[in-house]
């Protein structure tokens, strides 16, 4: 009883994990225009502030993970928590929206190596079906109760001045969870078997890492800046980099060597379908909380605080929606998808419409849960569909190139979707939302084009 207990305990500890990674991508949103008023920063410099996270958090998502496999997962994620503490302080100390883009991009770096050791530690502690399914449940939940608290702290904490600025306290509030996590690991967490034969591929992350750089940098500063001609070059040189990546991965592939990413996955049709989906998807939907948040702040007038408020129905329809389609996939395949993405068009298409100064509370309130429902439809479930297909040998590579994608995706919607709505912001927040959403109805249409070519097979859970 005693191991159950403790497997149960060390389970809910690693959890601080995902809890915090997420609450840092959600609770910027709202929080952006009292930041940017902070740290007297450009709109561009505020994009930054999510997609330099998102683009330290992508770039070692696979090395954090293999860190854990040949160091040991406790004394990874140990370390990795510390890092993300360490750096969310630093972030709440910056001056400057330089000083807060750097530490912003260390903190989704040091999240790189403290998540995937949740993800190993429940593989390794639960062998049974039944609790590992449980385990996996939780860590559902996690996800979508952190985005919900995400937004409402960033509102909350945005309209709160005590000694600091209460952006500030956004970052610091990290500070009392991280230490009790750090103690109760060290306490309670205990080290699993080490791998010691894997190998880190140096130079496969320097590259990676060079390619993202060279292209979300450019979409965001290059915006702002007219366009010159430095930004255009540095667009082609993230074309250059990708593409000497590949060369360089298929080549140590052929040698029987380690590479960042087993481009073999890239053959299987249904693969990159699913992960086209996943592209797109998460580029609307990092995208469209940014937007919301900014639009209902500067275009509908509404405070910071009923700002993350208005977040909580949405996030309570999510986690609903995300329980039932867990259930109904296994019967009804790809349409419980596909009915999602028609829920989204809907939510998308009527905020557009009626989103405008004077609306109804209610409505707002109305319009997001709808989003909530059709969201979780739709994004737990695109794991499966973009791995379902994939030989069980090449299972851990996948998950490792999907979480990858979902957080590069993530910054492209940022300086992409949002490049257009700050572009359009200089006539009109309402021109902006209309703007940013019909960029978001393409992505909604990708998506749904993406799971009409998937083959109509019944996804087991």
């Amino acid at each position: 009883m005693k191991e159950v207990t403790n497997k149960w305990l060390e389970l809910l500890i690693v959890l601080a994990a995902p809890l915090l990674s997420v609450i840092d991508v959600f609770i910027i949103n709202v929080a952006i225009p009292t930041i940017k008023k902070g740290v007297h920063g450009t709109d561009a410099e505020m994009q930054l502030v999510i997609a330099g996270y998102l683009l330290g958090y992508a770039a070692f998502l696979i090395t954090g993970g293999r860190a854990g496999d040949h160091f040991g997962r406790k004394k990874i994620f140990f370390w990795g928590m510390f890092a993300f503490t360490v750096t969310s302080c630093l972030c709440g100390l910056s001056n400057s929206a330089l000083q807060l883009n750097i530490t912003r991009f260390f903190q989704g770096l040091s999240a790189s190596f403290m998540v995937p050791q949740t993800i190993a530690f429940i593989q390794v502690l639960f062998t049974d079906t039944k609790e590992r399914a449980k385990a996996f449940g939780l860590y559902g939940i996690t996800l979508g109760t952190a985005a919900a608290i995400g937004q409402i702290l960033g509102g909350y904490l945005s309209d709160t001045h005590w000694i600091i600025e209460g952006w500030r306290l956004i970052f610091f509030i990290n500070l009392p969870i991280g230490i009790i996590t750090l103690w109760a690991t060290h306490k309670y967490v205990t080290e699993t078997q080490k791998h010691q034969n894997t190998k880190f591929d140096y130079t496969g992350i320097l590259i990676l890492t060079l390619a993202l750089f060279c292209l979300i940098y450019p979409l965001i500063q290059g915006r702002e800046a007219g366009w010159p001609l430095w930004s255009l070059g540095l667009m082609v040189l993230s074309v250059i980099f990708f593409v000497f990546f590949i060369y360089n991965q298929k080549n140590k592939l052929d040698r029987n060597e380690n590479p960042l990413i087993d481009i073999r996955l890239f053959q299987i049709k249904d693969f990159n379908i699913g992960l086209a989906a996943v592209l797109f998807h998460f580029m609307l939907h990092t995208a469209y909380l940014l937007l919301s948040a900014v639009y209902l702040q500067s275009g509908l007038g509404v405070s910071a605080l009923h700002c993350g408020l208005y977040f909580i129905a949405p996030g309570i329809l999510f986690i609903i929606s995300s329980a039932v389609a867990s259930r109904m996939i296994v019967t009804f395949g790809k349409r419980v998808l596909q009915f999602g993405v028609a829920v989204l068009a809907l939510a998308f298409y009527l905020q557009m419409e009626l989103w405008k100064p004077g609306i109804h509370t209610g409505l707002i309130i109305g319009l997001m849960a709808l989003w909530g429902f059709g969201n979780g439809l739709v994004l737990p479930s695109l794991l499966n569909i973009a791995l379902k297909n994939v030989p069980a040998q090449y299972a851990g590579a996948a998950a490792g190139i999907y979480s990858t994608f979902q957080q590069t995706a993530s910054a492209l919607g940022v300086s992409i979707i949002g490049g257009i709505f700050f572009y359009f912001s200089e006539k009109s927040w309402q021109t902006a939302y209309d703007a940013g959403i019909i960029a978001i109805l393409v992505c909604v249409g990708l998506v749904g084009i993406m799971l009409y070519w998937l083959p109509d097979k019944k996804t087991a859970n």
